[in-house]
């Protein structure tokens, strides 16, 4: 999958989850902060980012993936593992 696809898919399915626009997520944006997230909602987004690319995000890796970037990196890196 290439970059920019999945960087689409990714930004296009957690605005729709979270009801927030396409542009509030840029690669640098923390996820937390722009998503609105608490703890319940975190759980969700990891169920649905799993879901739909088929990776498996374990507890310790959630706390270290703050950004989106780091998080198609890690959707990039993990998804064929």
């Amino acid at each position: 999958m290439a970059n920019n696809e999945l960087i689409e898919r990714v930004n296009t399915l957690l605005a729709e989850e979270f009801e927030k626009e396409v542009t509030d997520i840029t690669p640098e944006a923390d996820i937390k902060a722009t998503l609105e997230l608490d703890s319940l909602s975190l759980v969700d987004m990891v169920a649905l980012i799993e879901q739909e690319f088929g990776v498996k995000i374990k507890g310790a890796d959630v706390t270290k993936i703050k950004t989106f970037g780091a998080l198609y990196e890690y959707i990039e890196q993990n998804v064929n593992a």
